[in-house]
């Protein structure tokens, strides 16, 4: 009798090392697919930073391109906007030069300032409106 209670005591631990192998088989199944789908989504991460990486190359590259580019446009313009104002000033310098040289009364003016350091005399000058000082 004493041998027949081992053995149920036996059979039943039995029992229960099953349901736990069981389990155990069950959670290992569940563990190794959990890992496939890691796997799966990583190599999906894995080919989306590659992509964006190479996009990140092109664009950066594109960025570099258009900033040489730029920077070529702002030398050329400045080049012509230093031209176009050295080209104002000698305009306006000649404008200036005829203005003072068809005035008389700029003429008689500048005369004194234009001879010799002797005469350099400033006289002043009277300006007659209608004939009369």
């Amino acid at each position: 009798m004493a041998e027949q209670i081992k053995l149920a005591v036996l059979e039943e631990k039995l029992q229960n090392f099953e349901t736990l192998v069981s389990r155990l088989d069950s959670a290992i199944e569940k563990i190794a697919e959990v890992n496939n789908n890691v796997s799966r989504m990583l190599a999906v991460h894995e080919e989306r930073i590659t992509k964006q990486e190479e996009i990140d190359a092109v664009l950066f590259d594109k960025i570099d391109k258009l900033r040489d580019k730029m920077d070529s446009d702002h030398d050329i313009v400045t080049k012509r906007l230093s031209l176009l104002e050295r080209k104002l000033w000698i305009g306006i310098g000649a404008l200036a030069a005829v203005l003072v040289l068809t005035n008389p009364q700029a003429v008689k003016t500048l005369r004194p300032l234009l001879s010799s350091a002797e005469s350099a005399i400033v006289v002043p000058a009277v300006a007659s409106v209608n004939g009369s000082h």
